[in-house]
């Protein structure tokens, strides 16, 4: 059964997401969701499977853990409240999510993306989609008045896509706006939230049809789960989805729902704390003229889309990109020197991370392509995490002195040797398919 808007719809966020979906045990009491790891369930008599009438149920009762489990179902129950949604269906990683979207549509359908894409979902959408399923793309920069009203196609555009802010370089959309564009044309508007989640930004409120997540980021919270979720108020396309879910078994593991249900708990906690050490992070880093080219940081007023970030949400979240003087030797530097900060893609945990997305995250995006997007060799992104504000900046102090010495004397001398690691050739976890794109 769907979820049951009339029972949370007067809680606030905060209680939806420890509540909705989590009702104590019915037989033991337990107050946290049980790990149901069964992979088939005992039926009442032949087609009639067990939970088929209980209002615990997301599902149409429990046959096979495929199919549906408990777990999974309380995890999807308590998302959808978290965004408002009727529906939620969880996948076994954010790909997986996105490939279940591309599954509900026809060969030769269009889509318009945002330009600045995610590297893994350009890839995806360039190479396998587009040449695969005879899928077609625009990618536009939505922020450039008429662009997206000129790339949209009535009767041929299914889909618009977005994400607000974007990866790696933090464009931000106006939402409304896009979905007004996109429903002039028939289209619907699908747009990736992973960056905002739920507690910051409400994609439905402002036109969405299809909300999209990494879970694996935010909503998890802690570097130990790989998982995503498609969320949506139409009957119809839930009824694709689940189809979809269940015939190509792209479901998450109950263990992985339980944890992914256990950081959702504390997921507006993390997210004002991420939002607050990025702001000091970011006006730092701003501050620092002589070796920080720019910082690009929603929260600050120099964003060119600062206005409209504060417009649709209620905080800035934990990204931030910036350019660092001195190119690839003081980039390497940096990322080479940082302690608190992990040299790692993926991003959204407690602890923070660090990356360089041209050679990590980006590495399959064509260079020309990055070039024109700003995804250039001396551009660092940072997740930001919870930790005391005053280590983080120390750690951020630290290595922009060495990203200093080293754009004042390294002259390019660095990749002599060995094969250094922003080579881009055969490094590890490019996103060019051989590894990487985690985030």
């Amino acid at each position: 059964m769907s979820l049951d808007t009339s029972k949370y719809k007067d809680m606030k966020f905060a209680t939806r997401i420890l509540h909705v979906g989590q009702e104590p045990d019915a037989v033991t009491g337990a107050v946290t969701v049980p790990i149901s790891m069964a992979s088939t369930f005992a039926q009442k008599s032949p087609g009639v499977p067990t939970g088929q009438d209980s209002h615990l149920s997301y599902f149409e009762g429990y046959e096979y853990q495929r199919t549906g489990n408990p777990t999974r179902g309380a995890f999807e129950q308590a998302l959808a409240a978290a965004e408002g949604a009727k529906w939620c269906v969880a996948f076994s990683s954010g790909m997986a999510a996105t490939s279940a979207i591309m599954h509900t549509l026809d060969k030769g359908d269009h889509i318009v993306s945002i330009d600045d894409v995610y590297g893994g979902t350009q890839r995806y959408f360039r190479r396998v989609v587009g040449p695969l399923a005879d899928i077609k793309f625009d990618f536009v920069d939505f922020n450039t008045e008429g662009e997206l009203a000129g790339a949209l196609k009535p009767e041929k555009t299914k889909l618009v896509w977005v994400e607000s802010p974007t990866n790696p370089t933090l464009k931000v959309s106006d939402i409304a706006k896009a979905a007004e564009e996109a429903h002039k044309a028939g289209a619907m508007l699908v747009v990736d939230n992973t960056f905002m989640s739920p507690a910051l930004q409400n994609p439905f409120e402002l036109g969405a049809d299809i909300v999209l997540h990494s879970i694996t980021k935010f909503i998890n919270g802690h570097s130990d789960v790989v998982m995503g979720a498609v969320l949506t108020n139409s009957d119809e396309v839930r009824a694709k989805l689940r189809f979809i879910q269940n015939g190509i078994g792209a479901t998450p593991s109950p263990f992985d729902c339980y944890l992914a249900l256990r950081g959702l708990k504390t997921l507006h906690l993390r997210m004002a704390q991420h939002s607050k050490n990025a702001l000091a992070i970011a006006e730092l880093l701003e501050s620092r003229t002589d070796i920080v080219e720019k910082v690009l940081y929603p929260g600050l007023p120099s964003h060119p889309d600062h206005a409209t970030h504060r417009k649709q949400t209620k905080g800035d979240g934990a990204m931030i990109t910036f350019y660092v003087r001195g190119g690839i030797d003081a980039a390497r530097a940096f990322l080479e020197t940082v302690d608190l900060f992990v040299l790692a893609e993926s991003l959204g945990a407690v602890e923070s991370l660090c990356e360089s997305p041209a050679i990590m995250t980006h590495a399959s995006v064509p260079k020309e392509m990055r070039e024109k997007l700003g995804i250039s060799d001396s551009l660092i992104r940072l997740s930001v995490g919870v930790e005391d504000i005053d280590d983080l900046k120390r750690d951020i102090e630290k290595a922009l002195a060495a990203a200093a010495a080293a754009a004042g004397g390294a002259g390019g001398a660095a990749g002599r040797g060995k094969r250094a690691w922003w080579s881009g050739e055969g490094g590890g976890g490019g996103d060019d398919g051989s590894g990487g794109a985690a985030g």
